[in-house]
């Protein structure tokens, strides 16, 4: 029971319209497409709720994938919730604020990500605070020359859009995967692209802001040494 993802075309939706496909064994409730984006890649999962034909709201305790190729996402109610049945039409209402500071965090990711052009071997999305983690052999990080580059970044409002290219077209331009931990996603045959212009092109299925200046003000809060070649980078709004 595939899911149409509309936030990978549009993060800004809020809500939409949608109809019950079916229940996973675990209670998840399939809809054949949904604004909320499920936990994947080191982003958290919206969080929200799912309105019933009478208006009840059912809260969600977790939104997931469900199946090993990423196309179904089982919105998971709370303990107790009214139940819903395969042919219901609902309504999908994800929380807008934890939303779009992912959105803002997730985009100053692949800046820092373009600044420090090293491996990546982790990251965390948060609302406040975020990281990534490098494979940076024996190297000094100067912090306020990160967060000069950063500044000038978000300052030039740069353009962020998506594309999709074909797995093949992946394979054969290795160089745009930048995450050594998590690849991203293939066999359905197109993986999504998100470009920043002038600064950052990689695979994403991320939430991301339309222009860098909507990120606004960020900075390097810290930088720690994880092992030998391991520098983690996190970074704040402010």
């Amino acid at each position: 029971m595939a899911t149409d993802c509309l936030f990978r075309e549009d993060a800004y939706l809020k809500k939409c319209d949608a109809v019950v496909l079916g229940l996973t064994d675990a209670g998840g409730i399939v809809l054949d497409r949904t604004v909320f984006y499920a936990a994947s890649g080191g982003q958290p999962a919206d969080s929200g709720g799912i309105a019933r034909p009478d208006g009840e709201i059912v809260a969600l305790s977790q939104v997931v994938y469900s199946d090993p190729g990423k196309t179904e996402i089982a919105h998971v109610p709370v303990a107790g919730a009214a139940p819903l049945s395969a042919g219901d039409k609902v309504r999908a209402l994800i929380d807008w604020e934890p939303r779009y500071a992912r959105m803002r965090m997730h985009t100053a990711l692949h800046l820092l990500s373009a600044v420090l052009p090293y491996p990546v071997t982790g990251g965390s999305i948060g609302e406040k605070e975020s990281r990534l983690d490098f494979d940076i052999p024996e190297a000094g990080l100067d912090k306020e020359k990160i967060n000069e580059a950063l500044a000038a970044m978000i300052a030039a409002n740069a353009e962020v859009t998506s594309r999709w290219i074909t797995d093949a077209e992946l394979e054969a331009n290795p160089g745009l995967v930048k995450t050594m931990a998590v690849k991203p996603p293939m066999g359905t045959g197109r993986v999504r692209l998100i470009d920043i212009k002038g600064y950052d092109l990689q695979p994403c299925g991320g939430t991301h802001v339309a222009r860098t200046g909507e990120i606004g003000a960020v900075q390097v809060t810290q930088i720690e040494k994880k092992g030998k070649q391991n520098r983690r980078v996190r970074i704040a709004l402010v």
